[in-house]
């Protein structure tokens, strides 16, 4: 089990540093690479967390995926290194997404998700984000993901709250209802 509060803390380190250089926003996207690499390499994840290998192996190991993270910001590489130093590397994916939110939260974004049965024009995409950044008050930032069963219509899922506008959900609720 992945012990959270060991990524919190990491991610609430790297936030205060970043912030005081303020360059967050390019912490938190190559962070996310980072993190994106490791989960498309599954031989490379088994190097970095296999005690097998040596802390100088992994170290180096580090090193060579930094470098294909252009105009790496060094706060970042020297809480990679730390990570390496500290045998933490596990925690990668976790610290990158608690970096994210908490990034979010200071900068006053959400993160949402919509879902509909065909991919949304951009237009309609921006007035969507827009009626959700009245609604929640924040910056919203959207996923898009298209799910032919909807039949029709949208789902908005912005924080804890589900928005649904989707066909397949009106026909279940009339379904109930007539029963």
């Amino acid at each position: 089990m992945v012990n959270v509060s060991i990524a919190r803390r990491y991610a609430r380190a790297l936030l205060d540093v970043s912030s005081e250089v303020g360059r967050i926003d390019a912490v938190a996207e190559q962070l996310t690479a980072f993190a994106d690499i490791l989960a498309k390499n599954p031989e490379l994840t088994d190097v970095l967390n296999n005690p097998a290998y040596s802390r100088s192996q992994r170290g180096q190991v580090v090193e060579g995926v930094m470098k294909l993270i252009p105009g790496l910001e060094p706060v970042l590489a020297n809480t990679l290194r730390l990570l390496v130093d500290r045998n933490r590397l596990v925690y990668v994916p976790d610290i990158a997404r608690v970096f994210r939110d908490m990034a979010d939260a200071r900068a006053g974004r959400v993160r949402g998700n919509v879902t509909s049965a065909a991919a949304l024009p951009a237009d309609t995409l921006a007035q969507l984000r827009q009626t959700l950044q009245q609604l929640t008050q924040r910056d919203v930032i959207l996923e898009t993901r298209v799910d032919p069963s909807l039949l029709g219509g949208v789902s908005a899922q912005v924080g804890s709250i589900l928005y649904d506008g989707s066909l397949r959900t009106q026909l279940d609720q009339m379904r109930r209802e007539l029963k």
